[in-house]
């Protein structure tokens, strides 16, 4: 067997915690090509372009200061450039650029390429429901597997231990990637429920910004326990209703699910913008150009796609946690309401 070339399509916060990982794993394992391309949006940081930034300094300065990242990691300004050669696409992008992507991908792939997303967003489809990894499958027609956890970027960054899920449909493919991201600070289990692990990375997000509602208002530990407990039961719900596949409830005792949840509700920049959204009044928007350094808030998005998707499906009722995220965050619910989706929600769903 050749040596897989990785290409690493995204490099804000996660995708250089991930780089960091990868070009390391790649030097000590003879199944990779030990240099690895970083597809990085060109941008000007102090007069100075970023790519030439990390390939002379090792760090990526606007979106993870601090931290060096390993020599053979190589940041390309070109997609189609960074992808030569490369038989394994590690996708880390905010999920509203992966389409216009994988169009520019398309002519430039390597035959029997494989993927694997790290996105956690939905989008809207025909049917209601898009996943992003069904998005990279149909348009560059590849095998995508999915990595989620509760992985806060800088923490990963720091080595401090993490567990994260792998969903892979083709087992050998979860076992390679797994040989390929797996350290012994960042511990991986493998899963065949793909899209249960994709759904769990993108609806945690629509509970954090609950969360972060709560935060703002005041209300204690109790309430953002209820919080994540009812928001796992919509998850949970949500998923049985628009997974093809088997979904089982052990998946969501993975770090894709319960773990996820419970980091993303107490750190994670979804929680901390929705708090400030309480705070301030300044909008989703102000505060996502203001305190997140040009990163991309997923929670509201999220909470945006779901809500038509239970619109057009005449179940808004049954969701009343994602639903009044949505209301708060697009219609101008008052956001001191937020409570009465909790004291109302049904006791089983």
């Amino acid at each position: 067997m050749p040596a897989q070339k990785v290409c690493i399509v995204g490099s804000g916060n996660w995708g250089s915690s991930i780089a960091k990982i990868i070009g390391h794993n790649v030097k000590a394992s003879n199944r990779f090509n030990p240099m690895v391309n970083m597809w990085v949006y060109e941008e000007m940081v102090d007069g100075r372009k970023l790519t030439e930034i990390i390939n002379t300094e090792h760090e990526n300065v606007k979106y993870l200061p601090g931290h060096k990242l390993p020599k053979n990691v190589v940041a390309v300004p070109s997609v189609t450039e960074a992808m030569k050669g490369a038989s394994i696409l590690v996708f880390v992008i905010p999920h509203q650029f992966i389409s216009r992507l994988c169009d520019e991908m398309k002519p430039h792939m390597t035959e029997g390429a494989i993927g694997i997303s790290l996105i956690k967003g939905i989008d809207e489809g025909p049917d209601g429901l898009k996943l992003i990894s069904d998005i990279i499958r149909e348009k560059l027609q590849i095998d995508v597997s999915v990595l989620m956890g509760a992985n806060i970027a800088n923490e990963v960054a720091d080595e401090k231990f993490c567990e994260t899920t792998i969903g892979a449909k083709n087992a050998a493919q979860g076992q390679l990637l797994k040989e390929l991201l797996q350290t012994p600070n960042f511990r991986i289990t493998v899963v065949p429920e793909s899209d249960t692990v994709e759904l769990c990375g993108a609806l945690k997000n629509i509970v954090a910004v609950g969360a972060g509602f709560c935060d703002g208002l005041g209300f204690g530990d109790n309430t953002k326990a209820a919080v994540i407990r009812l928001g796992l039961m919509e998850m949970v719900a949500f998923a049985k209703m628009f997974c093809k596949g088997n979904v089982s409830s052990g998946t969501f005792l993975e770090s894709c699910g319960v773990a996820d949840l419970i980091t993303t509700c107490y750190g994670g920049r979804n929680r901390r913008v929705a708090e400030a959204f309480v705070k301030t009044s300044k909008s989703i928007a102000e505060l996502e150009a203001e305190m997140l350094n040009g990163q991309k808030l997923q929670g509201p998005q999220t909470s945006a796609e779901v809500y038509k998707i239970l619109q057009n499906r005449g179940i808004v009722k049954k969701f009343p946690l994602f639903v009044a995220v949505y209301q708060i965050c697009y219609e101008g619910k008052e956001v001191k309401e937020f409570i009465t989706c909790l004291q109302n929600h049904p006791e089983h769903m």
